[in-house]
């Protein structure tokens, strides 16, 4: 039986996939997300580990980020691996420039918090 992972670990899972989402789209423009099907696939399956991530971590932590919309990460990691085709580029853009910004610092607090 595999081994229950801390929050701190999923935390840190979290970061991880934000940083590689970061590098994935560094300077590139929306478009690479159509035209390049790794970068976008790259993309997902790190969104993916998001939510994975935060679907594992204990409530008492999710509560003591309320404005995270916590439920909303795991309903979009449970689309992006079941309606794969159905995968909307506007929308993928917009949380990968947009809604991880706001998550890794919230994420970065919690950690912090967490260490003291």
């Amino acid at each position: 039986m595999k081994k229950s992972l801390s929050d701190r670990a999923r935390l840190l899972h979290i970061l991880q996939a934000i940083n590689y989402v970061g590098e994935f789209l560094n300077g590139k423009p929306k478009e690479i997300l159509f035209e390049e099907p790794m970068v976008r696939f790259a993309v997902e399956r790190q969104l993916e580990i998001i939510g994975e991530a935060v679907n594992h971590l204990s409530e008492t932590t999710k509560a003591s980020a309320p404005d995270i919309e916590w439920r909303k990460i795991v309903a979009f990691r449970n689309f992006v691996s079941h309606e794969y085709f159905g995968m909307d580029i506007e929308l993928l853009w917009d949380i990968a420039t947009n809604k991880l910004k706001p998550l890794e610092l919230i994420v970065s607090q919690l950690l912090t918090e967490q260490a003291e």
